[in-house]
């Protein structure tokens, strides 16, 4: 079996655990020190199979990058042939061009990294803006992106009869979408106006929501003001009452409260992100993929595919 091992870190022990008993991998612990000047090392085990998969969801990302390079360049030298990152949350997405003079193109300069490392990296829900598909970011890697979206569409089923769902700016139209077919959802989706990391404007679409449960749904959620002000509003033109469901729960600062006093109701998430409001797993999205490959040796490319799926081939081995 070519992918045996699933390399993580113990912060991570419940998700990996949970991947490697689904994907038929070995899971193997990488210990980590910290120095008193806040270098790290790491230790990985000391004899490694020729193909071996890396977990390390990217929430926090400045000093797991760091750890990202330790990991897999040792993991090289320890007999690693091949290297799949699976990264659920993928960070330094955003910033995909310079918009004032001088400012780093963090996606290009992390792709590139990610790049040097890892001949497949696996993620759910890239942060993209106008960069169409993950292989642009990461150029000459193999890269696997899944939507957590019919996922989500999936428990909002559970939960309402007849939801309208909601994306809070154009740029969440293909979650909304996705988690909306399956089960025939009304969609649609506002308009947004940033001033500021923390001053954002929302104007609805002309749709009618009186006495109907809405669902704002994204793929992330940082701040929390965009989707506080959009439950905000559509509580005011008579929404029954606003759920909140996203992939990514970041939720940083005081965001979980300002959503909360916004009049919120629910709010639901994937772990992608350990956070309190983990409501299902992306584990078995990804474990689905990993199983085709290590047991079957199959290229994604010849896997079934659905519209909220993208897939690219493995490399050869």
């Amino acid at each position: 079996m070519p992918y045996s091992c699933l390399l993580y870190f113990e912060d991570e022990t419940q998700f990996a655990l949970q991947l490697a008993h689904e994907a038929g991998l070995t899971p193997e612990r990488i210990d980590r020190h910290r120095f008193p000047d806040g270098e790290l090392k790491l230790r990985l085990p000391p004899h490694l199979p020729s193909h071996v998969v890396l977990l390390r969801s990217l929430v926090d990302p400045n000093e797991k990058l760091v750890e990202l390079l330790l990991a897999a360049r040792t993991a090289r030298q320890l007999g690693a042939q091949k290297l799949i990152l699976v990264a659920p949350y993928l960070a330094y997405m955003r910033q995909d061009i310079a918009f004032q003079p001088g400012e780093a193109v963090s996606q290009r300069v992390v792709g590139q990294l990610l790049a040097s490392l890892f001949d497949t990296v696996i993620t759910v829900d890239p942060h993209l803006h106008r960069i169409n598909t993950l292989d642009t970011v990461i150029p000459g890697t193999q890269t696997v992106t899944l939507s957590a979206a019919p996922l989500l569409g999936d428990l909002i089923a559970q939960r309402h009869v007849n939801p309208f769902l909601i994306g809070p700016d154009s740029e969440s139209a293909q979650w909304v979408a996705a988690a909306a077919q399956h089960h025939g959802f009304d969609y649609a989706v506002c308009q947004k106006v940033r001033h500021g990391d923390q001053s954002v404007d929302i104007v609805l679409p002309a749709i009618d929501v009186t006495g109907r449960a809405v669902v704002v749904l994204d793929d992330i959620a940082s701040s929390g003001r965009t989707l506080a002000r959009a439950a905000q509003l559509l509580l005011a033109a008579g929404a029954t009452c606003v759920d909140v469901a996203v992939t990514h729960a970041l939720f940083r600062g005081d965001a979980l409260q300002v959503i909360q006093d916004a009049g919120v109701s629910l709010i639901l998430s994937t772990n992608s992100i350990f956070h309190t409001t983990n409501a299902i797993s992306v584990s078995p999205l990804i474990s689905k993929k990993l199983i085709r490959r290590i047991q079957n040796r199959e290229s994604i490319c010849h896997l079934e595919t659905s519209q909220t799926d993208v897939y690219r081939d493995w490399p050869s081995q």
